[in-house]
């Protein structure tokens, strides 16, 4: 990796990055702790009911992704979730929101523990999602791109009657270009446009990010979800970096071409997400807009947090379900949330299913 100066600040729960000197950009440190939990176990991790903990927080767009397919997939009863606060400092993101500042499961105040207990002097970034192995304590994956294709194909045993398939065979190659395409170019391509130092790093990154949106506008014009007529893992991906856009991106970051709002296509296919459950009811708009401003005090010296935009739009109807009536193709959307893991009402939105 190119030489960089760090930026502390910028860990927004998906690796720690730092900009190069000499051309402003934003780069992101892509090294994770790798070790897979699959169904045979092969890499020593088996897939086992009540042995791991999911560590999110629900600002992270990454960790985002980890929730909504847990949910989607109903391994609620197997695997358990710690949920961080919005704002972290240079010590990792803590469990404030628990009594006492502690996880009730992992018994730690801080992620950090469980990555030092995997790797002592752990030395990168304390990121989210990762998955913790609860008797010992120490981080078995944080990984986020596997981490939630094995949750989609490894943990077959414990899905709900009804779980979708988000990452089908015949797909999957598909799946995986699209996905790559809108991670380098959109899911990180805000990143690099917010953190970037020099004009011609953010006008770059900028120009990406738009490039993309404009072909994801053309891509969902005559179809429902970017597959087709299901959700897939391509469409998660997607949807937790549409749901910080107008809220984070949009001013925050400088992606201020158009708003989401201004863009017909995707604002309609983003609202269907939202109005599916698994999608809005994992949303918490609160915390990711306290997470970006607090935390990113490089951007935001002053940390006040902006009040908008208002959502109530995004209950608004999408007029999509004409495209498709299979959005969980074979089979049938999740139940309500556990009730000690909603949304507080005054953090979001009522998003009950219209899909």
């Amino acid at each position: 990796m190119t030489e960089q100066t760090e930026q502390t600040d910028s860990r927004s729960g998906a690796q720690q990055g730092g900009v190069d000197p000499k051309s402003g950009t934003f780069v992101r440190d892509s090294t994770y702790i790798q070790a897979r939990i699959t169904e045979d176990g092969r890499d020593g991790w088996p897939v086992e009911a009540g042995r791991y903990r999911l560590a999110v927080a629900r600002a992270c767009p990454w960790a985002n992704r980890a929730i909504i397919v847990r949910r989607l997939m109903g391994l609620e009863p197997v695997l358990s979730m710690a949920i961080a606060g919005p704002t972290h400092d240079e010590n990792s993101w803590t469990f404030d929101l628990d009594p006492g500042g502690v996880d009730p499961v992992l018994g730690i105040p801080r992620l950090k523990d469980a990555y030092e207990k995997a790797v002592p002097g752990y030395p990168r970034g304390i990121t989210v999602p990762a998955i913790v192995d609860i008797p010992t304590g120490a981080v078995v994956t944080n990984d986020f791109g596997q981490l939630t294709i094995d949750l989609d194909t490894e943990w077959g045993a414990f899905y709900r009657d009804g779980a979708p398939e988000l990452y089908p065979d015949k797909l999957r190659e598909e799946i995986d270009e699209v996905s790559e395409d809108v991670r380098r170019d959109l899911n990180n391509g805000v990143y690099e446009a917010g953190f970037a130092t020099s004009q011609p790093a953010y006008e770059k990154a900028y120009r990406k990010v738009f490039t993309r949106l404009d072909w994801l506008s053309d891509r969902l014009t005559d179809r429902r979800f970017l597959m087709g007529e299901t959700i897939t893992e391509a469409d998660i991906r997607l949807f937790t970096t549409l749901a910080r856009f107008d809220a984070v991106y949009h001013g925050h970051f400088k992606c201020n071409r158009n708003k989401l709002a201004e863009m017909s296509t995707l604002w309609a296919y983003a609202r269907d997400l939202f109005q599916t459950p698994g999608f809005g009811d994992t949303t918490d708009f609160v915390h990711i807009k306290e997470h970006y401003y607090v935390v990113h005090t490089g951007i935001n010296p002053t940390q006040v947090v902006p009040s908008g935009p208002d959502l109530a739009n995004w209950l608004a109807p999408h007029g999509r379900a004409d495209l498709s009536d299979r959005p969980f193709g074979d089979g049938t959307p999740p139940g309500p949330p556990v009730a000690d893991e909603r949304i507080p009402a005054e953090h979001g939105l009522s998003s009950d299913a219209s899909a």
